[in-house]
C-alpha cells in the first residue's frame, strides 16, 4: 500500500516527501495545481495534478493507486472556495452539509469522506515532526520588556482567534491589536497590519486551542520574515512546539541580518 501525499503551498510539501521517501514509503503526490509551487517531479514518484474542487477525482485517484493513507501538506487559500472553479460532484455534495465555512468544518468533512472510502489521514507531523520549533530567542536581537509583553497579550488573543476558527496570526503594537489574520491568510495581514502600525509591529503566530494535527499546523519561513521586514515590522513570535519552522537556519539567518527579533514562546 502507498500514502498519497495532497500537496499545497510552498516547501512543506517537497520535505514531507523527502522524509516520507527516505522512511522507505511508497508515495503518490496529488498536487492541487491552483497552489503547488514546490519542483515535485524530481522526486522519482508518481505526481498527479488535480484541482482543489476535484474531491471525488482526488479519492479515485488514492485508491487507483492503492493508497491507505493520505497526508496534507501545505497551504490551501481558502478564498478558492469563493472563486469561479467547478466543483465535482463530490464536493458539492461536502460543501452543501457544512452548517458553516470555517476551516476545521471544512477539513473535518473532507477528512470525514476520506475515512468513509477507507483512507486514513494521518497528523502532518508523521512526516514534518522535525520542523517543530522549541521555546528560545533565535536571533541575535533580544525583545525588549514591552515587546514582551506585547508578544503575551498577541498570544492570548491569537489563542481566541484560534479558538473561533478564524486564523492563527495577530499583529499588534503597544497593546493594541492591529490586524487579525483571516481568510486573506498571514501574509496580506501582516502587510495591512503593519501598515496601521507604522514601525515596530509585534506578529504572534500560535495553534488553535484544540488544534487537529492532520491539517492546518501553523508554518513561517524565510519568505514570512521577509514580510515582516519589508512592512518594518519588528518581532515574530510563534508558538513553541506547534509551528513547523521552514529551514530553522535560514530563518535566524535572515533574522539577524535584517535585525528581527525571531522567538519561540
Amino acid at each position: 500500500m502507498s500514502i498519497g501525499l495532497i500537496a499545497g503551498y510552498g516547501e512543506l510539501p517537497l520535505i514531507a516527501a523527502k522524509n516520507l521517501i527516505k522512511d522507505g514509503h511508497e508515495l503518490v503526490i496529488i498536487a492541487l495545481y491552483e497552489e503547488v509551487t514546490a519542483d515535485l517531479g524530481s522526486l522519482g514518484v508518481t505526481v498527479e495534478k488535480v484541482s482543489v474542487t476535484q474531491v471525488g477525482k482526488i479519492i479515485k485517484l488514492l485508491k487507483n493507486n492503492n493508497s491507505d493513507r493520505v497526508l496534507f501538506a501545505g497551504k490551501v487559500n481558502k478564498s478558492l472556495l469563493f472563486s469561479d472553479l467547478k466543483f465535482d460532484l463530490t464536493a458539492m455534495k461536502l460543501l452543501a452539509t457544512l452548517p458553516n465555512r470555517k476551516d476545521d468544518t471544512i477539513m473535518d468533512v473532507i477528512c470525514h469522506e476520506l475515512n468513509a472510502n477507507g483512507i486514513e489521514v494521518m497528523e502532518q507531523s508523521e512526516a514534518l515532526y522535525p520542523l517543530y520549533l522549541g521555546k528560545g530567542i533565535y536571533s541575535k536581537k533580544k525583545p525588549s520588556k514591552v515587546q514582551m509583553e506585547d508578544i503575551e497579550f498577541g498570544l492570548e488573543v491569537a489563542r481566541e482567534l484560534g479558538r473561533l476558527d478564524i486564523g492563527q496570526t495577530v499583529v499588534v503594537k503597544n497593546k493594541a491589536v492591529m490586524a487579525l489574520e483571516a481568510i486573506e491568510g498571514t501574509d496580506k495581514a501582516v502587510v495591512r497590519g503593519c501598515s496601521l502600525a507604522g514601525k515596530g509591529a509585534v506578529i504572534v503566530k500560535c495553534a488553535k486551542p484544540s488544534q487537529d494535527k492532520r491539517f492546518d499546523i501553523p508554518t513561517v519561513g524565510v519568505d514570512t520574515l521577509k514580510n515582516i521586514a519589508d512592512n518594518n515590522g519588528k518581532v515574530i513570535a510563534v508558538e513553541a512546539g506547534t509551528t513547523f519552522v521552514v529551514d530553522v537556519d535560514s530563518c535566524v539567518r535572515y533574522a539577524d541580518e535584517n535585525k528581527l527579533i525571531f522567538l519561540a514562546v
